[in-house]
C-alpha cells in the first residue's frame, strides 16, 4: 500500500475516495527508559531510548491506519498527517496520532 503525505501520486491516477482513515498509538514510558533518558540529558547527547520508543509508536500508528485503509479496500493512503502528544499526570505516555485519506488508485 502506498502511504504519502502528498495529496496525490505520482503516475497514478485517484479513482474512488473511501474517507478518512486513522491510526492511534500511546506508549507508557516506564522507569528505566526515564532513567536512561535522564543521563543522557544530564551527560548530554541524544536519549537513544526515547528515540527508539517514538519511532516504534508511529511506525505501529501508521501500520494500524494502514490495516484500516485496507479494510475500506483502499490501495493507498494520501494526505497523511502525523502528530505527536504527551499525556498523563506526570506526561509519563507518548501518543502519536496519523491521520489520511483512504483511496483507491489505478
Amino acid at each position: 500500500m502506498i502511504v504519502t503525505t502528498t495529496n496525490g501520486i505520482e503516475g497514478k491516477e485517484i479513482v474512488d475516495y473511501k474517507g478518512i482513515v486513522f491510526g492511534e498509538v500511546i506508549a507508557g514510558v516506564n522507569f528505566v527508559k526515564d532513567f536512561v533518558a535522564g543521563l543522557s540529558n544530564f551527560f548530554g547527547g541524544r536519549s537513544g531510548t526515547y528515540e527508539e520508543e517514538l519511532i516504534s509508536a508511529r511506525e505501529n500508528a501508521i501500520a494500524e491506519m494502514v490495516k484500516r485503509a485496507g479494510a475500506m479496500g483502499a490501495n493507498a493512503v494520501v494526505g497523511v498527517d502525523v502528530d505527536y502528544e504527551v499525556l498523563g499526570a506526570d506526561n509519563g505516555m507518548l501518543m502519536v496520532t496519523v491521520s489520511g485519506t483512504a483511496v483507491v488508485c489505478k
